[in-house]
């Protein structure tokens, strides 16, 4: 089953295959569930996200979980299909979208 993030704005911006990793919309692995919750860690192990509903956001005020290690490249997942528009989210508190610098590994 795929399930699709999107921002607060409604737009598809990322998705999962396995519930485990999050590839961009573009099919680039962005990041994966490394605690087995909703927080997203990019592949060198920082905060990318949290998944809220179907919403992926970026907490700025978020506390650091300590190194999870590198889970190893999942391979490609396949085009997931369009999902389509998702509404307005509305104000979820303290978070923001991600921004292109968040996705930045280096």
């Amino acid at each position: 089953m795929t399930d699709f993030y999107f921002d607060t704005s409604g737009d598809w911006i990322a998705y999962s295959v396995d519930q485990r990793n999050v590839w961009s919309k573009d099919g680039d692995w962005v990041g994966w569930r490394a605690f087995g919750d909703a927080d997203v860690i990019t592949p060198s192990g920082n905060y990318l996200g949290t998944i809220v509903g179907n919403r992926l956001v970026h907490f700025d005020i978020h506390p650091f979980r300590g190194y999870p290690g590198y889970p190893g490249y999942p391979g490609y997942p396949g085009y997931p299909g369009y999902p389509g528009f998702a509404g307005f989210a509305g104000f979820i508190p303290g978070a923001r979208d991600l921004e292109p610098s968040d996705y930045d590994d280096g």
